[in-house]
């Protein structure tokens, strides 16, 4: 039973929103969530490792699309947004939030290394009378056996000294309907008093609270919504290069199977997937269910069809350059349209553009990107020799120097029509062209 004091005390302070919340980790799920809790009456401090992040939060200028500069701005001239990278900051902090990446290994296990070292970090200045809460992306039973088993090593105990839940991030880099205020929050605390300050601290930041009954649950909760898109999405790419083969175009069936106006629901094919979630939280489930024995067929098939679209997209590129324009690819200069991994956005984590770049240059051919949004390829964990590369402009001149244009990413602000006049040879993996009316016999679907 928690201690009355600890409990009491800290759920007085969420109610006249004297808490002070710590966010570790800011970047597109933990900064978008430092404005809104700040939003909503909070004092919030923002901590990270990586110092490029605290100047321009200092400069009240932010990396995130979701975040404007003026939110940033409002936040932090009303006193209640600041940033540092200094961890000794924590224990003023009686809410302390976990937003760190949750990565695989390169054989695809989690790397937890993140979670554990920030696990730590709180432990070294961990009070009675906080709450600390997950909210990265993982397997059922890392908040219970990771998080609260480091944090109890201080002697303080979960529950009776501090409370421990978890509440699964739910951003979507791009959408304009939604936001982190506006989309329902799951929550789960270890044991009752903990669901209890998870659902007070939350329902005074977002729209709608979904109470589950433990952190295990909601951890198995994020983790079913993106097996969900993955297996789906894996199902239609197998049907694309099925109905390919055929001759039917899988777009226009999908366009006509989703008039249904029930038992269907439409996903749509493309070069791979990309962003934090969907390739790789699946892959969670999969490492610990072999705690228990047990297969996960249909989660390691879809990542195993996914993981396959980039080279199959290069391969249907090769086919078009031999047989459209009669060059190898080993031969060609082919321009990669799009970097970021989905539409309108600047997010390049875990994009198929950055593999389809890799697999044409290890087939000996010579590929560059054009991307509005990415003016320069960043340090990323697997990809370090792109490094540096800028985004080619798209003019007339610069795009009929190309063999060809793969376009694996659909922003809007590309004229597409002008690609289509003066671009030899396209490769679409988004259908975008028959979308706008622009069909042509040298734009291939892929």
């Amino acid at each position: 039973m928690a201690s009355p004091s600890s409990f009491a005390a800290l759920s007085a302070k969420i109610k006249n929103r004297s808490a002070r919340a710590g966010i570790i980790g800011l970047g597109y799920v933990g900064l978008p969530l430092a404005i809104a809790i700040a939003r909503s009456g909070f004092a919030v401090v923002g901590f990270d490792i990586d110092p490029k992040k605290i100047v321009a939060l200092d400069a009240r200028k932010s990396y995130i699309d979701a975040v404007a500069d003026d939110a940033l701005n409002t936040e932090a001239e009303a006193g209640r947004f600041s940033a540092t990278a200094d961890f000794a900051g924590l224990q003023a902090c009686d809410i302390v939030i976990i937003c760190v990446p949750t990565p695989l290994t390169k054989h695809r296990d989690p790397d937890l290394s993140y979670v554990e070292a920030t696990s730590r970090s709180i432990a070294e200045h961990l009070r009675a009378g906080q709450l600390v809460v997950l909210e990265s992306t993982t397997y059922p039973g890392t908040t219970d056996d990771i998080v609260k088993v480091i944090l109890e090593k201080t002697g303080l105990r979960s529950g009776v000294d501090f409370f421990i839940g978890f509440s699964p991030e739910r951003e979507d880099p791009g959408n304009q309907h939604y936001h982190t205020a506006t989309i329902p929050k799951v929550v789960a605390g270890d044991g009752p008093e903990a669901l209890e300050l998870m659902k007070a601290f939350y329902g005074a930041a977002v729209t709608t609270i979904v109470p589950v009954s433990s952190n295990a649950t909601a951890e198995a909760v994020k983790l079913t919504e993106n097996i969900f898109r993955s297996v789906n999405i894996a199902l239609v790419n197998e049907l694309k290069t099925v109905y390919a083969a055929m001759g039917i175009d899988v777009w226009e069936v999908i366009d006509a199977a989703k008039t249904k106006p029930f038992g269907y629901m439409p996903f749509y094919p493309g070069p791979g997937l990309g962003g934090h979630c969907i390739p790789i939280d699946p892959f969670y489930l999969t490492w610990k269910s072999r705690e228990y024995e047990l297969p996960t067929r249909f989660i390691e098939l879809a990542g195993e069809i996914n993981s396959a679209m980039p080279r199959y997209v290069v391969g249907k590129l090769a086919e078009a350059l031999d047989i459209r324009a009669g060059k190898a690819l080993s031969r060609s200069k082919v321009l990669v349209l799009g970097l970021a991994y989905k539409k309108n956005v600047a997010d390049i984590r875990e994009s198929p553009s950055l593999r389809l770049i890799e697999i044409i240059e290890e087939r000996g051919g010579r590929a560059d990107y054009h991307d509005p949004f990415v003016a320069e390829i960043p340090s990323t964990r697997e990809y370090q020799e792109l490094k540096g590369r800028k985004s080619v402009a798209l003019t007339q001149e610069a795009v009929a120097g190309y063999d060809a244009v793969l376009v694996a990413t659909d922003h809007d602000q590309v004229d597409y029509a002008a690609l289509v006049k003066d671009a030899p040879l396209i490769v679409d993996t988004r259908n975008v062209f028959t979308r706008l009316g622009l069909s042509a016999q040298h734009v291939i679907k892929a």
